[in-house]
């Protein structure tokens, strides 16, 4: 599991990490609000253990950006504030638990593993093909990559999930014009290869190659 630790208090950072790096974790730490957003961004952690009380940005600020963003990693905060008000304004602004400080280090890991068993669980029930750090979502048929959709109009987003479909297997131009252009008869065979050339320069920061295939069609590799 890598943990990602956003907490100011240096005793209290050191003593988690220690103790969670003991119990088989790799843990990222940091002490600023301000930072917290793009190292969470840049790290996609399995999970976050989020203080409220941080120097930059407060815990819930950067929570509120970070769900804004797109980002679903399980949250605990963890904070000094234990009222019921700021229970409820901590999961409304996005946590998926609370523990006030001082706590148990043997509940808090068991909670731990029990967000991110659920958030895989969960996750895996919703994504379809996935390859080279993309993932086709299930319900909305969006196209992720690490984490975060890929900006790709209608069509394009149609042949990448074919493509996502057979990663590493050829498929024939004439199959993924019936799927990109579904009973639209009136449309030239060649288009295909329009959308194929503009999916290919929108994907080409995620490490996959759509490879033209003379007298096959296409084919998704990883960029060498």
């Amino acid at each position: 599991m890598k943990l990602l630790l956003i907490e100011d208090n240096p005793t209290m950072q050191t003593t988690l990490r220690r103790s969670f790096e003991r119990r088989g974790m790799q843990v990222l730490g940091c002490e600023d609000g301000s930072r917290a957003l793009a190292l969470w961004q840049a790290s996609l952690p399995d999970a976050v253990l989020l203080d409220l009380s941080l120097p930059g940005m407060d815990g819930l600020e950067v929570l509120s950006q970070a769900r804004a963003a797109g980002l679903e990693t399980p949250v605990i905060i963890l904070t000094a504030r234990g009222t019921v008000g700021d229970r409820i304004l901590g999961l409304n602004t996005g946590a998926d638990d609370y523990m006030p400080k001082p706590f148990d280090l043997d509940e808090l890991e068991a909670r731990l593993r029990a967000l991110v068993r659920r958030s895989a669980s969960t996750e895996s029930s919703t994504r379809g093909p996935a390859w080279c750090g993309m993932h086709v979502d299930k319900d909305s048929g969006a196209v992720y990559f690490d984490g975060r959709p890929l900006e790709l109009a209608p069509r394009e987003m149609a042949l990448l999930r074919a493509m996502l479909g057979k990663p590493g297997h050829a498929i024939a131009k004439e199959r993924l014009f019936e799927l990109v252009f579904p009973g639209e008869s009136q449309v030239q065979p060649e288009a295909i290869e329009v959308v194929a050339y503009r999916l290919r320069k929108k994907i080409a920061h995620t490490g996959a190659q759509l490879v033209t295939l003379r007298g096959l069609g296409y084919l998704l590799k990883a960029d060498s």
